[in-house]
């Protein structure tokens, strides 16, 4: 199922498919996507973004933590079109941080898909930008879909926006190639895996880390195209058919 042109309607039909997105995600997760011990859970506040999926290890934690159905990035690196590391701040890293606890498990990872309101305004836009940087810092791994082209506010897309609160280094987002999907592996370097992707195009697997050297593949198209086959009829027509204003 190719990626749909969400601009071409008001952010009320896309909020309707995100949540249910976000539901079908968070199924495909629980139903086999995650090894054994962790489990993922749908809009659980923290301490500052509301993420639209969270994945959680159980407590306690074994000495030795259970991997299983999980994928060494020694044995299989994940792929990408772009992937760059940075070092954290040694004065930074050395600050006091908030360990994130949910009281079913600890936080592990965030699955955010971005909405039109996430960059609505520069107050917004800053504001997604910071809190994802600081899910990183605390140790939270990321794993950002923005199916919505850039603005002025971000022309070079989400990714170089959370990006540049790490370090500056050039990033050009291809012509044809406007929207991101972005993997980020909170550890020591940071690592950062991204995939600019297109209207027309099928939704990469990029990794979900749950520990350090240890990923899944994110079941974006399955969950997407089982999305859209569930979704209301005429609002598939106005996706599908309406002419852009833009």
């Amino acid at each position: 199922m190719p990626i749909h042109d969400w601009s071409k309607v008001d952010a009320g039909i896309f909020h309707d498919f995100h949540q249910a997105w976000t539901i079908e995600l968070r199924n495909a997760l629980n139903g086999g996507a995650l090894p054994a011990g962790f489990f993922a859970m749908a809009e659980q506040i923290l301490s500052g973004p509301i993420p639209d999926v969270v994945t959680l290890q159980r407590q306690p934690t074994n000495p030795t933590p259970q991997t299983r159905g999980g994928i060494a990035v020694a044995d299989a690196p994940p792929r990408a079109r772009f992937v760059t590391s940075a070092d954290p701040d040694i004065y930074a890293s050395r600050g006091n941080r908030i360990v994130i606890k949910h009281r079913l498990g600890e936080v592990v990872a965030v699955v955010e898909i971005v909405s039109p309101g996430n960059k609505s305004g520069r107050h917004a836009l800053n504001s997604f930008v910071a809190k994802a940087a600081e899910l990183l810092r605390q140790g939270i791994n990321l794993l950002v879909v923005d199916l919505f082209p850039p603005s002025p506010r971000n022309p070079q897309g989400i990714h170089k926006a959370i990006w540049d609160e790490f370090q500056d280094e050039p990033f050009e987002l291809p012509a044809d190639k406007p929207l991101t999907v972005a993997a980020y592996a909170a550890a020591v370097p940071r690592w950062a895996y991204v995939e600019p992707v297109a209207v027309g195009d099928p939704l990469p697997s990029l990794p979900i880390f749950l520990q350090p050297g240890i990923y899944v593949p994110a079941p974006l198209e399955a969950s997407y195209q089982t999305t859209w086959s569930k979704s209301p009829e005429p609002a598939r027509e106005l996706v599908e058919s309406r002419p852009s204003a833009r």
